[in-house]
């Protein structure tokens, strides 16, 4: 089973707007359904804290925490479909900041639940 790593919008976290590490990411994950290809095992999930500087520190220290190298990390709905925008970066920014950083394909997305 695929292990993988899940970043979420911190400040739709912290407004309460559905995300995360709520039942929408880990149900997909979980089950295979929307960007996951297969189920999937959620080793890591981590907070996108405003204005993002701290994201690629924040996915190593979870890395080395979780002891496990995901094969694959996503980029939660949440954060990669906000409306309005992030105004510090975008996801494809942060994809390849991750990307370039540890060298493990990114995924912009997770599920389409609503």
């Amino acid at each position: 089973m695929e292990k993988v790593a899940v970043v979420g919008c911190g400040a739709y976290m912290d407004n309460g707007y559905g995300c995360p590490g709520e039942w929408r990411c880990l149900k997909a994950a979980a089950l295979g359904e929307g960007k996951f290809e297969a189920p999937a095992t959620v080793v890591a999930f981590i907070k996108c804290e405003c204005p993002g500087r701290c994201l690629v520190p924040n996915v190593g220290m979870a890395m080395k925490l979780s002891e496990i190298k995901p094969d694959r990390i996503y980029l939660s709905s949440c954060l990669a479909n906000a409306k309005p925008g992030c105004p510090y970066s975008n996801a494809e920014e942060m994809a390849k900041m991750i990307e370039g950083k540890f060298g493990i394909p990114v995924v912009t997305g997770t599920h389409d639940y609503h």
